[in-house]
């Protein structure tokens, strides 16, 4: 690893531990040279996963699109954006855990609409009434009454 203040290619590792996320390694380095500190993440590189869409095409998996899905739904909700942050990882973690290669949107959002269940009912109708796409009133109501039921 090379210094960030000289360029150096010989540095020491200070200290080691899992970062906060817990999916990457912090590392304290010195400069063999200059003495000086600095801070690394490692992070383990992982397959490409693609993302079956509902029309059966595939894109790159992309983080964002559930953040900002989640984020849509808890619009002027009680929902912090450390929770918003906590339910990505939490299902980001699921997804990489199920080791395919692919993953259909329908897992993804099934995952995303149990998050959601549990942390803001309002939240949840609006993000399922999006991701199943309620054609009028009596699928909005049926949705309600099923969840009232649980």
């Amino acid at each position: 690893m090379k210094c960030p203040f000289c360029n150096t290619p010989d540095t020491k590792v200070i200290d080691s531990r899992p970062a906060e996320d817990n999916a990457s390694i912090r590392r304290r380095r010195q400069c063999i040279k200059c003495n000086k500190r600095f801070t690394t993440y490692e992070k383990l590189e992982t397959m490409p996963l693609m993302v079956i869409k509902k029309d059966n095409t595939r894109e790159p998996y992309d983080r964002s699109k559930i953040e900002s899905g989640i984020i849509k739904s808890c619009h002027k909700r009680p929902v912090s954006s450390v929770q918003v942050e906590e339910i990505v990882n939490d299902i980001e973690n699921k997804i990489f855990s199920l080791e395919d290669r692919e993953i259909p949107t329908t897992v993804i959002g099934e995952m995303v609409m149990d998050k959601l269940k549990d942390l803001d009912e309002v939240a949840y109708v609006r993000f399922a009434s999006v991701y199943r796409e309620f054609k009028d009133v009596n699928t909005f109501m049926s949705e309600i009454e099923r969840m009232l039921k649980k």
